[in-house]
């Protein structure tokens, strides 16, 4: 499945709610969560993005009880999360959570059989979870064995072998290969369409982009952006995409009235314009400076999104 073929399904499976209220954490004069608060439905694979620092890893470990907060409360569907509700969640660290000399098989029963499965029904989830991932063969072998894109690959089998209802992965695309990659894609994608709560970070936005339904922005760690994809591309000003050829680096358009350059992508150029900036203004310019091969109006990039959140949170 590629990752641009979402389930229709996505997002319209369960009704259920992953909700932070007010989420403050402080290390000393460090405050590490400042009354974050966002919800994360099921039914659907919700980005959860922000630069290093901006405190996701510390709002994940929140959601599974691993640190203490000063105030604020996550709750599911409707109360406040407790032990037995952990049991039904699932957890990938960011870190290595494996036992490197153990088998991958074993490991991963065990791990299932700690979330309340019995003997059976975690070696039949094993199986099933290692074929899926393409790991079948690797049953016996231990984990630390495995390359780097393999381990990835077990911790997500770890991390769904209890079959949970929510699941938060830290990282979870990091070092795969496009093979392990599009696999994992695949696997978030059918836990969301079978009414799973899926909540990811990553800071690969083009693939988050073409694999989640919503995202979630934050910086410092407080809420800067978040919603639906599509509904964020569409907002904001106009935007042209305009390749001049023989202009690699947009020089033409750089003191246009109103006119901003907002990347450059090998002499293709994204322009953001003005309420006010007409844009067969801006194909003339384009012209005189030499042949026009492109010119469209495009919707943002995940990419822009991110960085206009900062931009505008920082300000």
């Amino acid at each position: 499945m590629s990752l641009a073929e979402r389930p229709e399904a996505a997002g319209s499976p369960g009704g259920d709610v992953l909700e932070l209220h007010g989420l403050t954490r402080r290390f000393g004069d460090l405050t590490a969560l400042d009354g974050l608060s966002f919800d994360v439905p099921s039914g659907q694979v919700v980005g959860f993005l922000g630069p290093n620092g901006a405190g996701k890893t510390t709002t994940m470990r929140a959601i599974f009880g691993l640190t203490d907060l000063d105030a604020g409360e996550v709750r599911w569907r409707g109360s406040s999360v407790g032990q037995t509700d952990r049991r039904r969640f699932g957890y990938m660290p960011e870190e290595r959570g494996l036992y490197p000399g153990m088998l991958v098989g074993e490991q991963l029963e065990y791990m299932a059989r700690l979330h309340g499965m019995n003997s059976i029904e975690a070696a039949r989830s094993t199986r099933a979870w290692l074929e899926r991932l393409g790991l079948g063969d690797r049953a016996t072998s231990r984990v630390d064995a495995l390359s780097h894109g393999n381990q990835q690959r077990v911790q997500l089998a770890a991390a769904a072998v209890h079959d949970p209802e929510v699941l938060v992965l830290d990282e979870p695309l990091a070092g795969l290969d496009p093979a392990g990659i599009e696999a994992t894609g695949a696997v978030l994608l059918e836990l969301a369409g079978r009414g799973r709560c899926v909540l990811f970070s990553s800071h690969q936005l083009d693939l988050v982009e073409d694999l989640c339904e919503s995202v979630i922005v934050i910086d410092h760690g407080r809420l800067v952006v978040g919603g639906r994809v599509d509904d964020l591309a569409l907002a904001g000003p106009r935007r042209l995409v305009v390749r001049v050829e023989g202009d690699r680096s947009a020089q033409w358009a750089r003191a246009l009235p109103g006119v901003s350059v907002s990347e450059v992508d090998g002499g293709e150029a994204r322009l953001v314009l003005d309420p006010e900036v007409d844009s067969d203004a801006v194909l003339r310019s384009a012209m005189a400076a030499g042949r026009v091969t492109e010119f469209g109006f495009r919707r943002r990039r995940l990419s822009e999104v991110f960085r206009e959140a900062l931009e505008s949170g920082r300000r």
